[in-house]
């Protein structure tokens, strides 16, 4: 994970009424321990318009502190394939929990939590409809699920006013290449530099 850039008063902001809990600690909690009032939020009916539905996505989910640098993951249920040699992922079988970096929590400007989350939430409803989030031999930047899920928060930016060159570096992950990260670009329709 990047070091948090240190916040501006140009920097984009989130919508006012989202809260982060920055001091929690590591460990599971429930989702709205982490970010209280998330499922208020317009956004949160955007995602998940049925209100019952709504209600057992933020209740159900939770979230793992860990004290790892790393940024915002679905935790798998199993252990996907290949991970041992690359990654050694938290799991929660049966249950839906996001692990968050506890330096990720506590530093990283609102506007890219708020935009990890709510990426997070995404994989959490794909998953339950059914989807392989971890499907082996499948390229980061082709994955169905996660160019949705990038779809769904770039659109959310756009609506905060969020410019292009703020989306290109919130799209620029360590774990894909340069032309993984034009391609990216062009498929959110996000302007490269």
């Amino acid at each position: 994970m990047a070091p948090a850039r240190r916040k501006s008063q140009s920097d984009p902001q989130p919508p006012k009424d989202f809260r982060i809990s920055r001091d929690l600690p590591v460990g599971r909690h429930p989702l709205l321990a982490a970010f209280p009032g998330a499922d208020q939020l317009p956004v949160a009916v955007r995602l998940q318009p049925d209100q019952v539905e709504r209600a057992k996505l933020f209740d159900e989910t939770c979230v793992q502190v860990v004290d790892q640098d790393l940024w915002m993951y679905v935790a798998p249920w199993d252990m996907p394939p290949g991970a041992r040699r690359e990654w050694k992922p938290v799991l929660s079988p049966g249950s839906d929990c996001i692990v968050i970096g506890k330096s990720h929590l506590a530093e990283s400007p609102s506007l890219v939590l708020y935009l990890d989350i709510f990426h997070e939430l995404c994989h959490v409803i794909q998953r339950q409809g059914g989807a392989n989030l971890f499907a082996p031999g499948v390229s980061y930047v082709k994955r169905w699920t996660e160019v949705e899920a990038y779809r769904f928060v770039v659109a959310e930016a756009r609506t905060l006013g969020v410019s292009d060159e703020f989306l290109r570096d919130y799209l620029r992950v360590e774990w894909i290449s340069k032309d993984e990260h034009r391609e990216l670009l062009e498929s959110l329709e996000v302007r490269p530099a």
